[in-house]
């Protein structure tokens, strides 16, 4: 089968950075699908996996964790997909990835694609939607519907892929006042795109931002990205019993400065229910299905920007590059080998 990977890990810039390749087509074991790739998107996680993963002559490195595509085989153990199926899902960072002809991944981690999105519409959603829901309501608790009504939600990098969904979930799902953060002009017209409520400009002090539009502290902030940066920002504008989340990489915070506020701190890692096979991994499956349904309704959108064309080498390049840049909006997409 066609894939993209590689086996010395280097910058992207240099030759065989990533590499097009022909591989054996994988078998499903008893808990798994067969999927056969149609779309994929391009995350933060593929450069950084990237930078850090070694792979051999006999095992090359494949990257990619976002993936539509349809079943072609399941496993003996699988009740609730078959063949024919198209799914959605973002996979398993222990397992090859998506950036190949076919796939084989976890049922329990995946979801029916939505009926009303092309497959590369449906390749933007399953990682940044799962990683937004499990951060507002399985680890934030943040209420839906009228029970949250009063309260303040931050998102630091709202016009990224994570910041794009969960402006939407938490406008659709919840009665928050969502804040989120963007610095030019295009950014700014797309999380207003996407609903919030307010946009601050997160090369500023972000205290300082919420004063401009008359709010003190807020009671969950959510951050993407630059966490070091922004963390005297945020543990400032956290309110006092208040909640933070964080996704991203940051170098080390001092998190005694939550002590006084007696505010928590909570991580998200979209992968963690995979990686140790958690008693409700399972949930994954079902809030993909969610989110597949969401879309099918209105309710949610794709948070697709750009399509960078056919599965290849030289097109993920240009993908990981752009990302690597910081300067991409929404989601980045390729369809068909």
């Amino acid at each position: 089968m066609k894939a993209v990977g590689y086996v010395t890990s280097r910058p992207i810039q240099e030759p065989g950075a990533l590499q097009d390749l022909d591989l054996p087509k994988p078998a499903p074991g008893p808990q798994d699908l067969l999927v056969k790739v149609a779309a994929i998107s391009v995350n933060p996680v593929d450069y950084k996996v990237r930078k850090g993963r070694q792979g051999t002559a006999e095992a090359p490195v494949v990257l990619g964790w976002d993936a539509v595509g349809t079943v072609e085989a399941i496993g003996s153990a699988v009740t609730s997909f078959r063949p024919g199926d198209e799914v959605f899902y973002a996979g398993d960072l222990n397992r090859p990835g998506s950036n190949a002809e076919y796939q084989v991944v976890d049922a329990r981690i995946v979801g029916h694609k939505p009926r009303s999105l092309d497959a590369l519409s449906a390749a933007a959603l399953p990682l940044t939607a799962l990683t937004a829901y499990e951060m507002l309501f399985d680890r934030l608790g943040i209420a839906r519907g009228s029970a949250s009504r009063g309260k303040k939600l931050l998102i630091i990098g709202g016009a990224g892929g994570v910041g794009s969904i969960a402006i939407q979930l938490a406008r659709q799902l919840t009665e928050l006042t969502v804040i989120a953060t963007a610095s030019r002009p295009e950014t700014i017209a797309w999380v207003k795109e996407r609903g919030a409520h307010h946009v601050i400009d997160h090369t500023k002090a972000l205290p300082a931002e919420l004063a401009r539009i008359s709010i003190d502290v807020v009671d969950y902030i959510f951050s993407t990205n630059a966490s070091d940066k922004h963390w005297e920002g945020i543990t400032a504008a956290i309110a006092p019993q208040g909640k933070v989340g964080l996704i991203d990489d940051p170098e080390p915070i001092d998190v005694r400065m939550l002590k006084r506020k007696s505010a928590s701190l909570h991580w998200e890692l979209m992968y963690t229910r995979a990686l140790y096979a958690t008693p409700d991994i399972s949930r994954q499956h079902d809030i993909l299905n969610e989110i597949a349904d969401l879309v099918d309704k209105g309710v949610i959108k794709t948070t697709l920007a750009e399509n960078f064309g056919t599965i290849n080498a030289a097109n993920l390049i240009k993908a990981h590059a752009l990302l690597e840049s910081g300067k991409s909006i929404g989601k980045i997409v390729l369809g068909g080998f």
